[in-house]
């Protein structure tokens, strides 16, 4: 597994729906990894896919005004 580096972290709480969360402990046991670096993995994946677009986003609405 490829180990993430860290510039500084925040804590956060999150609930899940009990499926999805049994899903994703599920995966962790699976990879041999834990459940927030399941979590993380996911996060940091949906951000890299998400946020050229959210920067498209911003920077028309910046042009706007």
């Amino acid at each position: 597994m490829k180990r993430m580096k860290t510039q500084g972290t925040v804590r956060a709480s999150i609930s899940f729906p009990v499926d999805t969360y049994q899903t994703l402990e599920g995966l962790a046991k699976q990879k041999k990894v834990s459940l927030a670096w399941v979590v993380r993995d996911a996060a940091e994946k949906y951000v890299a896919e998400e946020k050229p677009q959210s920067q498209k986003n911003w920077r028309a609405s910046r042009q706007d005004g």
